[in-house]
C-alpha cells in the first residue's frame, strides 16, 4: 500500500512518500517560503525522483490541523484537487498527533505544542502503547499556563516536541512540577514522512474520508474572524448604549 504524505500547517513545507514499512522519499524544508509556491514543486520532484505514477497511490494522508490557517487551506486545498483528479481516498491526520509519532516508542507523555500566539498553544496528549499511538486528551487550544497545569495534575513525565518549544521551553520549565524532556532538531517539526506512516495506519483501520468530504481542524477562529466579531460587539453595544439613553 502506497500513501502520499503532505504537510503545510506550519513553517515546515513537507512531501512525503511511504509505501508499506518504507519511507520512498521525503522533501521537508522549513524556511520562510510560501507554501502555495513549494508544495507543488516538492511534489513534483519526488515523482519523478522516484519515477512514481500517482494513479499508483491508495491514499493521500494531509495534516489537517491545527496550524497555520493559510497553511492549512494551502494542505487541504492540494490534498482535495489531488482526491478528486485521481479519485483516491483522503486520510485526515490530527497535526499534534503526527509531530507526537516522530518519537515512535518513547515511554513518557507526549505532548506536541504548535505556537498559538497570544500565550497559547495548540496541543494534544499522546502516548504509546506497545507500537499503537493512544490518545489521552484530543487537540486543544489552550493557555501555557493551563497547559503546565493539566500535566502537572496528571503527574507524569512528559516530551515536549514542535514549534513551541523554543517559544515556551523557559515558561514549562518554571511551570511544571513533574520531569520533562524537549525533543531534538530532528524530530521536532512537522514531518511528512510522520503524517504518510501514521495516514497508512489509519487506512489499514477504515478511516478514510472522500476528497468532496475533507475540512481541515481549524479548532479556533482567524485573526480576521475574531476582529470581525469584536467590531460586530462592539457596534451592537454601542447601538444598545445609544438606545437607552433619553
Amino acid at each position: 500500500m502506497k500513501v502520499l504524505g503532505l504537510d503545510s500547517s506550519g513553517m515546515v513545507a513537507s512531501v512525503a512518500v511511504v509505501e508499506d514499512d518504507t519511507l520512498l522519499a521525503e522533501y521537508t524544508v522549513n524556511y520562510q517560503k510560501t507554501h502555495s509556491q513549494t508544495l507543488l514543486p516538492m511534489l513534483d520532484t519526488i515523482t519523478k525522483m522516484l519515477e512514481l505514477d500517482v494513479a499508483s497511490l491508495d491514499a493521500i494522508a494531509v495534516a489537517a490541523g491545527p496550524g497555520s490557517f493559510t497553511g492549512l487551506r494551502i494542505g487541504s486545498a492540494t490534498a482535495k484537487g489531488l482526491g478528486l483528479a485521481l479519485q483516491k481516498p483522503l486520510v485526515h491526520v490530527p497535526t499534534t498527533a503526527a509531530l507526537a509519532y516522530n518519537l515512535f516508542g518513547a515511554s513518557e507523555l507526549l505532548c506536541p505544542i504548535m505556537d498559538a500566539r497570544r500565550n497559547q498553544v495548540y496541543t494534544g496528549l499522546y502516548r504509546y502503547e506497545g507500537d499503537r499511538l493512544t490518545t489521552i486528551r484530543e487537540q486543544m487550544a489552550v493557555d501555557i499556563s493551563e497547559l503546565a497545569g493539566l500535566l502537572n495534575s496528571l503527574g507524569e513525565p512528559v516530551i515536549f516536541t514542535g514549534d513551541g518549544v523554543p517559544v515556551f521551553r523557559e515558561q514549562l520549565l518554571t511551570l511544571l512540577q513533574v520531569p520533562c524532556r524537549f525533543s531534538p532538531a530532528h524530530v521536532n517539526r512537522q514531518r511528512a514522512g510522520a503524517v504518510a506512516a501514521l495516514g497508512l495506519c489509519y487506512v489499514r483501520e477504515g478511516q478514510t474520508e472522500t476528497a468532496a468530504a475533507h475540512k481541515p481542524d481549524y479548532l479556533r477562529l482567524s485573526q480576521a474572524e475574531r476582529e470581525r466579531k469584536e467590531r460586530e460587539a462592539r457596534r451592537a453595544a454601542a447601538a444598545k448604549d445609544g438606545g437607552e439613553k433619553p
